[in-house]
């Protein structure tokens, strides 16, 4: 495993990262991002017949943590690649007033359905797993949320943990994070 992520990493590092643009709603349009109709359960569906994790990115106009997450983090080549390969992310705008539906088919414009989930810090990523039961709304059913602005490795951890479905074993993303980042630091 770790003789691929220095594979990766030095391929990656060969190859330019995109910058990221920012839309009409002020918000960063990363590539890897999708435009979908924003019904959670259609794009659960959609991500796993890609074999990839659905999760959703939170965000505002002006949000400075959101910013660096673009411009100094995402924009890492092997976070980038690992984004492309292995997740389908929606962008919600946490002032928006385009509907959501969440996966317990309540339909809300965006920044009512950030008010019913709670989300008070931007950016708010959530991860999914590839079931979610009825009737449970978007907070309950993710397997891991990750409020704020992190660096590189935290983020590349988080994005492995949970495609690895380390939140099903023993070893919390903590201790996972820990264990990973002596590897990735010593190489």
């Amino acid at each position: 495993m770790t003789k691929f992520f220095a594979f990766l990493t030095a391929l990656c590092l060969a190859l330019p990262a995109a910058a990221t643009e920012i839309g009409d709603d002020g918000l960063h349009k990363a590539p890897w991002m999708r435009d979908t109709f924003k019904d959670l359960r259609e794009d659960l569906a959609e991500a796993n017949a890609e074999g990839k994790r659905l999760a959703i990115i939170i965000e505002q106009r002006g949000c400075i943590y959101c910013k660096k997450m673009h411009e100094e983090v995402f924009i890492d080549p092997a976070i980038d690649a690992y984004i492309k390969d292995n997740y389908f992310f929606v962008q919600i705008n946490m002032f928006g007033d385009v509907e959501v539906t969440d996966f317990d088919g309540e339909a809300l414009p965006e920044k009512e359905i950030v008010q019913k989930w709670g989300a008070l810090f931007t950016p708010l990523m959530m991860y999914f797993p590839e079931e979610v039961p009825e009737g449970v709304s978007a907070p309950r059913a993710a397997v891991a949320q990750v409020p704020g602005a992190f660096g590189k490795w935290t983020t590349l951890n988080m994005l492995t943990w949970v495609r690895e479905k380390g939140y099903a074993g023993e070893e919390p993303f903590q201790k996972y994070h820990a264990r990973m980042l002596e590897t990735q630091l010593s190489e």
